[in-house]
Order: structure tokens, then sequence, then C-alpha cells
């Protein structure tokens, strides 16, 4: 794949004919479903247990491979399928920045430290337990990108009530399939939060309107976590999905 240009800061989104989600066909509101659906449109039961699979062994990573290469035409496979995510109002406020050299790596590296040596503090006698877990892999993973929440485009539909929110949303579906792309692949794929969103702005020199959501840690692992690190090191435990599940009073 090839590098963006160095001045290309306009987040510019890509042509719709790059997209897999566009297709010849139209549904309207008069549309009936078949009888039976299409073939290709359907998932034999090896293929479905695939995909619970890769949702169920989904980690996200902290250690990869050092020096381990990801050819570029294993990035843009993952990125179209990051691409392919569904958007309120197909907005697509996604934009993916690559930042993979050793210098974007050192520039980046103080601005996610110091913002976890505030996390530390704010954790008050938590801190020092926090400080020993690894929280990135910067410096390790053969492919560094930031997601960027896009200037707004002023997309109404599905979104007049809570516009940033519906945009928010949209990216992480993006991010949702890249990771679970990448694990079918066998990558890893941590998502750092630990920045602060000026510094980061700044040191991508974003155009105004443009939020930086996060740091992704790409690559080779040298294994996959058998249950997620947070668990796994004691520091939080998963609340079971019938915690979540509730029927609201009748009306």
């Amino acid at each position: 794949m090839a590098r963006a240009p160095a001045d290309n800061r306009g987040m510019t989104p890509p042509s719709s004919a790059d997209s897999p989600r566009h297709s010849s066909s139209s549904p309207t509101s008069s549309a009936t479903p078949t009888a039976a659906p299409d073939p290709q449109h359907r998932f034999d039961d090896v293929e479905r247990a695939a995909v619970y699979r890769a949702i169920a062994l989904r980690r996200d990573m902290r250690h990869f491979t050092p020096s381990a290469p990801l050819p570029d035409e294993q990035l843009e496979r993952l990125l179209q399928a990051a691409h392919a995510a569904p958007s309120v109002g197909l907005m697509q406020p996604w934009r993916f920045m690559r930042l993979s050299t050793t210098a974007w790596r050192e520039r980046l590296m103080p601005i996610v430290e110091a913002e976890r040596r505030r996390t530390a503090q704010a954790l008050g006698e938590r801190g020092a337990e926090f400080l020993r877990l690894k929280v990135e892999g910067l410096r390790d993973c053969a492919e560094l990108l930031a997601i960027v929440l896009a200037p707004d485009d002023g997309t109404v539909f599905g979104r007049l009530s809570l516009p940033r929110e519906m945009a928010w949303c949209s990216a992480a579906c993006a991010v949702q399939n890249l990771w679970l792309a990448a694990r079918a692949e066998h990558l890893g794929l941590g998502w750092v939060s630990m920045f602060d969103p000026a510094a980061l702005r700044q040191a991508l020199a974003l155009p105004e309107g443009a939020e930086p959501l996060g740091l992704l840690c790409l690559g080779p692992v040298p294994d996959f976590y058998e249950q997620p690190m947070l668990e796994a090191t004691g520091w939080r435990q998963a609340r079971p999905l019938r915690e979540m599940l509730m029927e609201p009073p009748a009306p």
C-alpha cells in the first residue's frame, strides 16, 4: 500500500467506488424480501463458527513481535475491511494515518507516556500497580496507525439529535472491523487511548474540526492472551451478559 504524501492533511475520504458496501441494488421501502436469500449472502456452519470464534478470541494486544514485517497488500486488505464498516447516514467519518516510521514512534511515545503518568496519579493507591501494566506496543508493532475523526461533513440523516456521538460510534465500528479482520489473519491489534487529544492533534497537524480517537498498534504477536489482559493481571473482571440485558417497565 503506497504511503500517503506527508502534506495530505485534509482528511479527504476515499472514493465511494472503493467501498465494498456499494452495489448496483438500491433497497427502498417498497422492496420485499425474496423467498430464498442469495447463496452469496449466506454463511455455512463452518463460516458462521469462524465469525463467532474471531469475536471470542479477539484481544486488545500490547505485546508484539519486534521487527516483524506486515506486507503492504495485507495492510491494504485489513484497511478495506475497516472501511467496509457501517456508518450513520453513510458519513464514513473515519480517517487512518500511517505512522510506522521510527521517527513517528519516537515522536508519539512521550505523549503516551505523559498520559500514562497522569493516569497513575489519578488512580491513587492503585497507581503503582497500574504502572506495572504494559499499556501500549508503539515501538514493537509492525504498523502504527492513528484513527482520526474527520471534520463534520454536515450529515443530518440519523444524527440530528446526537451528531458527534453518532460520528464516534461509526468510527468505532471501523476499528472493530479492523480488529476482527486482523485476528482472522493471526495478527494482533491494540487500541491505545492514553494521550492528551490536544497534544496528539498538534503532533499530527490535524485540520480544524478533526479529532484523534486512538493509536492502533497492529502486527504479528508472540502469542495471543488466553483471556483479556486486564482480567489475567487481576486488574478487573468482565461482567456477564445477564447483568447487561434489561427490560424496561411495561409502557
